[in-house]
């Protein structure tokens, strides 16, 4: 298959990368650097430099890339995890989610990509109904920061699952931890290794109907019954092999 990975560049996409070459697939991987552009070659992608708000590039970048599929996995926060970068990127991850996933389902519609798999998160639900199933309701209510987090969530899944003509999965991954991320081990509820996000992503390729999908170690927070049934999700997916 031809894919077309928006993002290819960060902590997951980098490893998604590899998994889809591995699985032969062919890749081409967005980024807005040229180093990094270089640095996807090596991995084996097609790299397109291209930043996800200019929406006339990047139907351009799309409609050179013949994708089967398009995965979002997209994201604007720092490397570290230092509390004033952090309040510093939320907004601008909201707005990615915001209007980069509107530009890219845009671009999927343009060039007839039917199928779209984004990146969410599973820590946007409101408080209370633990553990949290795809339908409990997102905390709309939230004030402050976390507000805006989840009306960056809430527009995404929207964008991603009720567009005409898109058949769109959502993976609500948990906090993401491993090589690449904030912290090496499980820190917080909702845990989930990077590997095991990136080879989500791969199985919902072809697995999976469109909706959406908790992505993450059950741990009484949320539950991910239903990725491993239909997705066979397992979070203990490691790419050298281990659990």
């Amino acid at each position: 298959m031809n894919i077309f990975l928006a993002g290819a560049s960060g902590v997951i996409g980098r490893r998604l990368v590899v998994l889809l070459r591995k699985a032969g697939h062919d890749v081409t991987g967005t980024t807005r650097s040229e180093t990094k552009a270089a640095a996807l070659t090596t991995l084996g992608a097609t790299a397109a430099v291209v930043d996800v708000f200019d929406l006339a590039r990047l139907k351009l970048a799309v409609y050179a890339a013949q994708p089967d599929v398009i995965i979002h996995q997209l994201t604007d926060l720092p490397q570290d995890s230092d509390p004033k970068k952090i309040q510093a990127a939320l907004e601008g991850n909201a707005r990615l989610r915001i209007e980069g996933t509107r530009n890219l389902v845009a671009a999927a519609q343009a060039n007839g990509v039917r199928r779209v798999i984004a990146q969410s998160v599973a820590f946007a639900y409101a408080p209370g109904g633990e553990p949290h199933a795809e339908d409990a309701p997102l905390d709309l209510a939230a004030e402050g920061v976390r507000r805006r987090t989840v009306e960056g969530v809430a527009a995404l899944e929207q964008a991603v699952t009720q567009t005409p003509g898109i058949d769109g999965i959502v993976l609500r991954y948990g906090r993401l931890y491993g090589p690449g991320t904030w912290t090496e081990k499980p820190k917080g509820a909702a845990p989930l290794h990077v590997d095991a996000a990136a080879h989500a992503a791969v199985l919902a390729l072809t697995r999976g109907r469109p909706g959406i999908y908790n992505v993450a170690e059950d741990d009484g927070e949320v539950t991910s019954e239903k990725a491993r049934r239909d997705l066979g999700f397992d979070p203990a997916f490691r790419m050298d092999g281990g659990a």
